[in-house]
């Protein structure tokens, strides 16, 4: 099981971190030693002072593909799911400031939180799913999946021309505006729509 991630899919999350709106998606992998999963405690790493939360919408792969077509995209997932991608955002400015590459800032260890998934059914409008995450009982991020720069099965058919999508693999969609620091003693809890799908504490 592989974990990819979709970096800067809302504009607003971009200009916030003062990144470029891109024109193509942003990927980068999690290993699955990052997966935590529901209800387990995240541990504060030692290694940062500037840990944030990022809310995204997580879709899991249901089918073996390589070059996956745009219009068949959506026969390759059939699972979504809120989670947290954590992010050492003091070890990540280090890395970019000089051109390294800053897996240590988002691959480590329990750095994909993921919560209870649901089935995607034919009622739900994938282009119009609202999602939240609850920082302490204060709403501190919110989404809306249509303000994505890149749908859902633009993203499978996509990252399926570099790699080969297997079953239960996850998909990170990419962060709304909000994010933010995390601290010891935080309490998070996440929604797609009225469902409280996500909730963990920080130890």
């Amino acid at each position: 099981m592989k974990i990819i991630c979709v970096g800067r899919n809302y504009a607003d999350h971009a200009k916030e971190l003062k990144n470029e709106v891109p024109s193509e998606p942003v990927l980068f992998m999690k290993p699955k030693n990052a997966l935590l999963q529901n209800s387990h405690p995240f541990y504060y790493p030692e290694f940062t002072k500037n840990l944030h939360y990022e809310c995204e919408l997580v879709l899991r792969v249901s089918k073996n593909g390589k070059h996956v077509q745009e219009k068949f995209a959506d026969k390759y997932y059939d699972q979504i799911s809120v989670g947290i991608d954590f992010t050492a955002r003091d070890l990540q400015d280090q890395q970019k400031a000089k051109g390294l590459p800053w897996e240590i800032a988002k691959a480590f260890d329990n750095s994909a939180v993921v919560g209870n998934f649901i089935p995607i059914t034919p009622e739900m409008d994938k282009k119009d799913i609202n999602f939240c995450l609850y920082k302490n009982k204060v709403m501190a991020q919110s989404g809306n999946t249509k303000d994505l720069l890149f749908s859902f099965d633009y993203l499978v058919a996509y990252i399926s021309r570099f790699f080969t999508l297997n079953i239960g693999d996850l998909i990170f969609t990419g962060t709304p505006a909000g994010v933010g620091p995390t601290e010891i003693g935080d309490a998070f809890e996440a929604f797609i729509e009225n469902d409280s799908l996500l909730e963990f504490s920080v130890k």
